[in-house]
């Protein structure tokens, strides 16, 4: 299979094109979120049975991730991208769709899978984008996803204030992204595998540097979900914040939480990943220790916005170490994408077991100490440098700055 030669504004269009992807999935998530209650009440669960059915969609991704390499590797990188964004989108119709528990838990399984391999698809993409482009764009990529789930969340709110069938919004909402979605994934690096080259395992165990990217990213992952889905519980039981002032709080996160994103590979590319999660996990750690001390609602709302911008960019930091740990990079990807959605899923139960058992401030010390481990251990984010032209796993290409014409077989 020939070789494809890329110019350098190719590589520049293909960024672009793999953020626009990046927002597509995020406006899934968000759209899916806002209509939860929604589902809840056409299937029929009550609030133990939901906390079950919304475990599943990790379980999915968790056993389905380890299958993007394989994929990309036989079909090539856009094609694949192409076809697991399609199955993403379309997935989205599926919850709403469930009359009861089982096949809720059938449906999320499902949007999980495919959520999960359209995660590690576009992930190595901006990847093998940033070692081409030999800069940091790995934290705006997942600035752009946090700003399409806002536009999702912003869509989702409209439609059930307006008290639209979920299902129809739903259906409606699919079919523009997976239009959406298609057209963006036109634009991205069309990487393939060369005959001689050996495909990735179907399953297989994380390589062990990324078992150590993972704990990274596990830390600040579950620093996220505990801010989010108990700082306004926070404000409101501990602080004791009206109910407006507590929901603005979680708004104010996931806000600053996208905006440090955005702007975060210009700190990046100065400071180097290692030094900037050091100085990340020293201003998260003290935005966790703000909430665990304050005494009014301004304090508390400052601790979690420092918490915010402390663990900002450490996810997509851990994704681009990993793309560059090993010979496999759809492989590390994987595996350290299975830990934080690990982590995701078990840290809003984890904070609730420990305020029950003692407090929720005692909850926000265990995010300290988590947070404080990102600046501990950032060092394991350290690698040999970007590469222009990595490969990822079925990716043959180079970059020039000559435009030379396309050669496929």
């Amino acid at each position: 299979m020939s070789e494809v030669v890329y110019d350098r504004r190719e590589v520049k269009r293909s960024r672009y094109a793999v953020a626009a992807v990046f927002a597509v999935h995020g406006a899934v998530t968000g759209s899916f979120a806002t209509r939860v209650p929604w589902i809840q009440d056409h299937a029929s669960v009550s609030a133990g049975q939901l906390g079950l059915a919304l475990a599943f969609p990790a379980v999915g991704a968790s056993l389905a991730m380890p299958l993007a390499g394989s994929v990309s590797h036989r079909f090539g990188a856009r094609t694949a991208l192409r076809g697991l964004m399609a199955l993403w989108t379309l997935a989205l119709v599926l919850p709403a769709l469930a009359p009861n528990l089982l096949t809720l838990c059938l449906a999320l399984f499902v949007y999980g899978a495919t959520a999960g391999m359209a995660d590690v698809a576009m992930n190595a993409l901006g990847v093998e984008v940033e070692n081409r482009l030999d800069k940091s764009i790995m934290s705006g990529l997942h600035g752009m996803w946090s700003a399409g789930a806002l536009i999702g969340s912003a869509g989702g709110t409209l439609a059930a204030h307006l008290g639209t069938d979920a299902r129809l919004h739903h259906a409606l909402a699919a079919l523009t992204l997976t239009v959406l979605g298609t057209i963006a994934c036109q634009g991205v690096l069309d990487l393939r595998a060369t005959e001689d080259e050996e495909a990735p395992p179907r399953f297989a165990l994380p390589p062990r540097s990324a078992l150590l990217i993972g704990a990274i990213g596990f830390c600040a992952v579950f620093a996220e979900g505990a801010s989010l889905d108990w700082s306004a519980v926070y404000l409101r039981d501990v602080i004791g914040a009206s109910a407006g002032l507590a929901a603005a709080c979680t708004t104010a996160f996931t806000l600053t939480m996208a905006l440090a994103r955005l702007a975060g590979d210009a700190v990046v590319d100065r400071f180097g990943p290692v030094r900037t999660v050091r100085v990340s996990g020293l201003l998260a750690t003290a935005g966790a220790l703000l909430v665990v001390l304050a005494q009014n609602a301004v304090l508390a709302m400052t601790g979690f916005a420092l918490l915010g911008l402390g663990i900002a960019v450490v996810v997509p930091l851990c994704f681009a170490a990993a793309g560059r740990s090993g010979p496999n990079p759809s492989q590390a990807i994987a595996g350290v994408a299975t830990i934080t959605y690990t982590s995701g899923l078990i840290a809003p139960s984890a904070i609730g077991t420990v305020a029950d058992a003692t407090s929720l401030v005692t909850s926000f010390v265990l995010v300290t100490v988590l947070a404080f481990g990102l600046a501990a251990f950032a060092g394991v984010l350290r690698t040999s440098g970007r590469t222009s032209g990595a490969q990822v796993p079925g990716a043959r290409g180079e970059v020039t700055d000559a435009k030379v014409p396309d050669s496929r077989p």
